[in-house]
């Protein structure tokens, strides 16, 4: 039975469906495991991935579903709510299915954009767990990632201070780290504008190597990307040892294997390699597993969650990040390459306010009431944005996946608009389905699921857009034309030279090419909408995440520490000291 969505915030929903969730006994005995492969955390449970995956690696693998959107408005489109409805959707069709989704940062949680649980009927909970750090892996990275810069101050702090004879009493091997090129920082899961950039180590001789440092948000740490594209736990292992965390005075990269601390990095991210199990609130289940950035990493949820989800599921549902020019992009190319998974289907989210958006409608700002044409029937507007909605159509199309549409139904949408998109869907040859999830919970999402299964059975002709052996330039460029819709490509001589430098080294020639761009826009431009033409993707710079393996072009300004607003949502969360309950999260 759905709850009325109308008349209840999402922390009230949960609170009402919270007390029925499964227990981590319950859920071992629904979901057919194994007494040791769930680890209890309270209410909650993480899975054990080595386990699981020994135990169940001759399975089929069942259908692997992915869910993206368009180009979103600044409040987002509900992915996440489409995919909690989606599950919902095909258990009330009687499926086997389980989800993937990604675990929430504590500064957008605590800053202006929310939770991310999904919302309405389609929601993940419990949603205090779910918000405030679930199992600890955020923690763990942190601690991880910040042992990093331990290693490698101290390290130039006793470079400074010892000669080489000293240095070998110490048994240690002077690595003459350059201290204007550090490539890493501190992370700390806020956001912070005011430690973006400071200065460490003041006081004397024994207080530090003072030095130009900042911190950024703790998601877009490259342990984080690590977490979410290692195979398994040897992966990530060797994973954590390529890490480059500085540069020598002659330009070589110093590794964290160099300041070896790869192995202590290692041990703190170990339980992390589990995923967490949470619920919908119709009591499907819902893996949460690693955060990446969507701009600057990969932007979806891991690759173990995926493994593990394919073998214990006939369905498996997983998000991506942004709209499709970003998310699916780097699901396509990036996670299906290293995964070796391929997807059934692709679902494209797409809101009526999102096209009217497209289609030239006033500008959309978080915290501020909407204009009269986001809430009143303007077909016109709605058929001029649809061209959004069709880019993203054929992007999809190009990976060999003929994509379902989902109308993320709001109370505001009307029929025209609703029969407008319709059409122009099924003119381009996809299906198309209203799904009303967030009003009905599973019994709103049964088009959508019906459409989903039916698209299961297609065959797929899968195809990565570019081949590894493709060099880095001709990779963005086929980026920028194929999926963004560039005319062409501009490089900084900087970025040129640095492209230059990897495409000649062999060592870079299997790094993955995540590019770093705007999710507001198919350009570099935030404020550009709908579907611009003609335009240069200009490249000012490519960052090189050794361990993840990832060159990352950047077109425009990307910040990976946000800052926080005037009104940031942890003005209104308290806890109720009498019963102990965490209150205005949501």
């Amino acid at each position: 039975m759905a709850y009325d969505a109308t008349k209840m915030k999402d922390y009230e929903i949960a609170e009402a469906a919270e007390p029925n969730m499964p227990t981590p006994e319950e859920w071992r005995e629904k979901l057919g495991l194994q007494q040791d492969e769930i680890i209890s955390h309270g209410k909650i449970c993480r899975l054990d991935f080595l386990k699981i995956m020994n135990r169940l690696k001759d399975r089929p693998d069942g259908k692997f579903i992915e869910v993206t959107a368009i180009t979103p408005t600044p409040l987002g489109e509900g992915k996440t709510t489409t995919t909690m409805g989606l599950v919902e959707g095909l258990g009330m069709r009687g499926k086997n299915v389980g989800s993937a989704i990604r675990q929430p940062s504590g500064g957008p949680t605590m800053n202006i954009k929310g939770s991310a649980a999904g919302g309405g009927n389609a929601l993940a909970i419990p949603m205090t767990e779910f918000s405030l750090g679930l199992t600890g892996d955020l923690n763990d990275i942190m601690n991880a990632h910040n042992l990093g810069m331990v290693a490698l101050t101290s390290r130039m702090q006793h470079e400074r201070n010892y000669d080489d004879a000293k240095l070998a009493e110490k048994n240690l091997k002077r690595l003459n780290i350059d201290p204007t090129n550090v490539e890493m920082r501190w992370i700390i899961d806020y956001c912070a504008q005011s430690l973006r950039n400071i200065v460490i180590g003041l006081g004397g001789k024994m207080d530090g190597y003072t030095m130009q440092t900042g911190f950024n948000i703790a998601v877009s740490s490259e342990l984080m990307a690590i977490l979410a594209v290692a195979t398994d736990l040897s992966d990530l292992r060797e994973r954590m040892g390529k890490i480059i965390v500085a540069y020598d005075r002659h330009g070589k990269p110093v590794t964290t294997a160099d300041l070896e601390v790869d192995g202590a990095m290692t041990a703190w991210m170990v339980n992390t390699i589990n995923p967490t199990l949470l619920s919908t609130v119709e009591y499907q289940p819902v893996m949460v597993h690693a955060g990446p950035f969507a701009n600057i990493a990969i932007g979806q949820s891991s690759i173990v969650a995926d493994r593990i989800g394919l073998k214990m599921f006939d369905y498996h549902v997983t998000e991506s990040g942004f709209g499709a020019d970003i998310g699916f992009e780097k699901f396509w190319n990036v996670k299906c390459r290293l995964s070796g998974n391929i997807p059934n289907v692709s679902v494209l989210t797409a809101t009526i306010r999102a096209l009217k958006m497209h289609g030239g409608g006033p500008k959309v700002a978080p915290g501020r009431p909407l204009a009269d044409e986001y809430t009143k029937e303007n077909v016109e507007l709605v058929e001029k944005g649809i061209e959004n909605l069709l880019h993203h159509i054929e992007t999809i199309k190009k990976a060999g996946i003929n994509p379902v549409v989902c109308i993320n139904s709001f109370h505001t949408d009307t029929e025209s608009e609703i029969a407008a998109v319709r059409r122009a869907v099924e003119k381009a040859g996809a299906r198309c389905a209203l799904s009303e999830h967030w009003l009905k919970g599973g019994e709103g999402a049964l088009e959508l699921a019906d459409a989903v299964i039916e698209a299961c059975n297609d065959a797929v002709n899968f195809k990565p857009l570019y081949p590894l052996e493709m060099p880095l330039r001709e990779r963005v460029d086929q980026i920028a034309k194929e999926v963004y819709g560039a005319a062409d490509v501009a490089w900084s001589p900087e970025a040129e030279a640095k492209a230059k430098r990897f495409e000649e080294d062999p060592q870079f020639k299997d790094f993955a090419t995540m590019m770093v761009k705007t999710h507001l826009s198919l350009t570099h431009d935030p404020t550009i909408k709908g579907v611009p033409k003609g335009f240069t993707l200009p490249i000012r710079d490519v960052l090189v995440y050794g361990g993840a393996k990832f060159l990352c072009p950047m077109a425009g300004q990307i910040s990976l520490m946000p800052g926080t607003s005037s009104d940031p949502a942890y003005r209104r969360v308290d806890v109720d000291t009498k019963t102990g309950k965490v209150t205005g999260l949501f």
